[in-house]
């Protein structure tokens, strides 16, 4: 698959086959994933990744601590769009056409709280990449770079065949995966991945998110506009 053509199919993927993925092909995802440039050559990540039983085992405390309200208390700094902001527009819009797609209904409390759920258990993914930086760095220190890595990460599986979805949900509660993936204290739990073989007949799997075109939000400056 070339560049240009990996960067226009990678999407969020939202449904995964019940098929494993093998630790022979995440390991070709994370040796290209770590060729992502950082600033004076830091590389300021570590993963851990979380299969089976494990993972498992993640999901059901996750969804344990949600439906007790437990708060999150996440070793990052969670994202938030002002009210009014066009960016906090733009993830509405998201949320319409996921509800859509999925049938749920905007009073359909106990739907929309079932969809909650599943970016808990990591949208049901065979596995799942946690992505950690040292306590050493500040908060947004590494932030730059993880994003690289990120984007990188998620172009080689989609080289491969398989499904990303990046999402905070599933480090909401860190205490979680210290405790079950043995994570310690000295390292911050940033990001997590789902993956896996996307599920080509999922509703959400279908929706095609539009982005802003580059034209209307780049200004140029000292090159000829002549025609």
């Amino acid at each position: 698959m070339e560049v240009a053509e990996a960067i226009k199919a990678r999407k969020s993927v939202r449904g995964f086959l019940d098929k494993p993925v093998a630790k022979e092909l995440i390991e070709k995802v994370l040796q290209l994933a770590v060729r992502a440039p950082s600033a004076m050559n830091t590389q300021p990540w570590e993963f851990y990744v979380l299969a089976g039983d494990v993972l498992d085992a993640v999901r059901k405390e996750n969804v344990e601590w949600l439906r007790a309200s437990a708060p999150p208390q996440p070793d990052h700094l969670v994202v938030g769009w002002p009210k009014d902001s066009v960016y906090r527009r733009r993830q509405v819009d998201l949320a319409k056409q996921l509800f859509s797609a999925m049938g749920i209904e905007r009073e359909d409390k106990e739907a929309r709280a079932a969809w909650l759920e599943r970016g808990f258990r990591y949208f049901d993914a065979p596995a799942a990449i946690l992505v950690l930086t040292d306590r050493c760095l500040t908060d947004a220190g590494p932030l730059m770079d993880l994003g690289a890595m990120l984007q990188t990460l998620c172009l080689a599986a989609t080289g491969l065949g398989l499904g990303t979805c990046i999402e905070d949900q599933g480090v909401m509660y860190p205490d979680i995966l210290r405790k079950i993936a043995g994570v310690p204290e000295d390292k911050r739990i940033m990001m997590s991945v789902a993956i896996g073989w996307p599920d080509p007949d999922f509703p959400a799997n279908k929706i095609e998110i539009p982005r802003v075109p580059a034209s209307e939000i780049t200004t140029w400056f000292g090159f000829d506009t002549r025609e």
